[in-house]
């Protein structure tokens, strides 16, 4: 397999970055055409790129590299079904999950169009009865809380969704979500919930989960021990998975399964099945209004040239930064409280998808991939961490996300305020202040370096019009085909996450350490092994 970096697009790169990044005053300056022509527009997301340390010569270049690494290729045989996932030998056909019905996606010549849609079909015939007091507990009690109980992906999705929805959300129909092994997780939701008001939605692939598992069982026994019984189960637990004999074990009746098939991706999955527990909670028709977002970046994707192509255009930009201009971190920034939980969602997608250092054929790679993702909603983090992005040594680029109509009354102006404050930090990071600019405002002369911004710090700005279901698809999709941008350049398998199974394992075979009730013998390192031995003395076993 050739190395990207071995590719004369490459090369022209790094004679870009040689020169240094260009200085957004100078740029700004020289063109005053930039904002207008470095804004995009892919469904109802203004996209302003003008702020990144990219020139047109540059951007050019970008292009090129991704024309190089076979993107356009890549994204049909990502829409076309062939098995990108090449470790586990799988298509990644997650854009089919929000498929129109007459679209066409295919897994081995299967279409596979009429079963996402006959599993949202019985999604929604559930979200219904649930919503409606039609379905009722083991008492005859109508459910008031949903709690969805998974990890990762299983968890990350549908708990980032429902508090970005939080709007048309039904007061009367709580929604919680429960991942951490931690009993204190399980604890906080069972101590304001009751048994036999309460469905839980179970939610593992596979339904052997180690984290999940446990947790259903609590919740499980918490239920049986409430409502008099194992007959209990059947009306408070649902499940989400493909082993129906082990759901049928655990008490849930198999026709209240809900499947998702091996070419979704658990980072990739809130729009499947996973996304029951979100369904319930704002209602099938805003759910569906979720995957027609979702669909709208689809179709840009397929249909924009790669120069119009905004995911791509920012994952190339990615690129730019981690490999050129050596910049390992990256932060997204929503100026919106609802969207809290957005930069761990987008870690996982991040982070999980692209964090490999071994190419396609297993060949080491000789370039950086993943960058660092975290981020923090506006205006919370300009009191914690905009110091750093403004002064400190290390540049981050970010991506800061806003809305022009509120998401709550606003009789005071506060969301105007809230808008203020992201446009002047896109503003103050590109910009900063010169010593000139700081001693002309009368600052002493010894203050002067401690009042000085660089500026030059990159940033995108999107703008929607409202946090809808839809325009929530659309900044999911958007951050998954930038994603697989960036895996395709790299060279590598954004669709499998072997790296999480070591620790998993060895996970398991100290569990048993941990808890044995005689002393074990123990096959580790000296420091784990005396870490296993002290905790087992807090626990007072032997």
């Amino acid at each position: 397999m050739e190395s990207i970096t071995a590719t004369p697009e490459w090369a022209a790169l790094e004679a870009l970055a040689a020169a240094g990044p260009p200085d957004l005053r100078e740029a700004f300056d020289a063109d005053p055409g930039r904002a207008e022509r470095l804004t995009f527009t892919a469904g109802d997301l203004l996209v302003d790129l003008s702020k990144h340390l990219v020139t047109g010569e540059i951007v050019d270049a970008l292009l090129a590299l991704g024309r190089r690494a076979g993107l356009e290729e890549r994204t049909a045989a990502l829409f076309g079904g062939e098995h990108l996932n090449t470790t586990e030998d799988r298509a990644v056909l997650h854009p089919a999950l929000r498929a129109a019905p007459g679209d066409r996606f295919a897994d081995e010549g299967r279409d596979v169009v009429a079963d996402v849609h006959r599993v949202l079909d019985r999604m929604e015939a559930l979200a219904a009865r649930v919503r409606s007091g039609e379905w009722r507990g083991h008492t005859g009690e109508p459910i008031r809380d949903v709690v969805n109980i998974g990890i990762g992906g299983s968890d990350l999705g549908p708990a980032m969704a429902y508090g970005a929805l939080r709007r048309f959300t039904t007061p009367a129909l709580r929604a919680h979500f429960v991942s951490n092994v931690d009993p204190a997780h399980l604890e906080s939701v069972l101590a304001v919930t009751d048994p036999a008001t309460t469905l839980f939605v179970v939610a593992s692939k596979t339904f052997t989960t180690v984290e999940t598992l446990s947790n259903a069982r609590a919740a499980r026994r918490r239920v049986t021990e409430a409502l008099g019984g194992e007959d209990a189960v059947a009306r408070h637990f649902v499940a989400v998975s493909t082993n129906a004999d082990a759901v049928a074990a655990f008490g849930i009746d198999p026709e209240h399964m809900f499947e998702f098939w091996d070419w979704v991706g658990g980072r990739y999955s809130m729009d499947s099945a996973i996304g029951l527990s979100l369904m319930i909670a704002v209602g099938p028709d805003r759910f569906r209004e979720m995957l027609a977002g979702f669909r709208s970046i689809d179709e840009h994707v397929r249909e924009m040239p790669m120069g119009q192509n905004v995911p791509a255009l920012l994952g190339l930009i990615g690129v730019w930064y981690r490999d050129f201009l050596g910049l390992p971190s990256y932060a997204v920034l929503p100026y919106a409280q609802d969207l809290a939980r957005f930069p761990a969602y987008l870690q996982q997608l991040d982070m999980e998808s692209n964090g490999k250092r071994v190419r396609l054929d297993g060949t080491e790679v000789d370039l950086d991939t993943g960058p660092i993702v975290w981020g923090e909603p506006g205006t919370n983090g300009q009191h914690a961490f905009y110091q750093l992005l403004h002064q400190g040594t290390t540049v981050v680029p970010a991506d800061l996300i806003g809305f022009v109509e509120p998401m709550a009354d606003d009789d005071d102006g506060r969301h105007d305020l809230l808008v203020a404050n992201l446009l002047a930090q896109a503003e103050a990071l590109a910009f900063g202040k010169t010593p000139a600019e700081v001693a002309a405002a009368g600052v002493g002369a010894a203050l002067v370096p401690h009042r000085t911004f660089p500026g030059n710090r990159p940033t995108s700005v999107i703008l929607a019009p409202a946090l809808t279901p839809s325009v929530l698809g659309q900044l999911v999709a958007l951050y998954e085909h930038k994603v697989f941008t960036q895996g395709t350049v790299w060279g590598i398998n954004s669709f499998d996450q072997w790296g999480v199974e070591l620790g998993k394992e060895l996970a398991t075979t100290i569990a048993g350490e941990v808890m044995a009730a005689e002393r074990p013998g123990l096959d580790h390192d000296a420091s784990t092994a005396a870490l296993i031995r002290r905790y087992r003395e807090g626990r007072g076993r032997a």
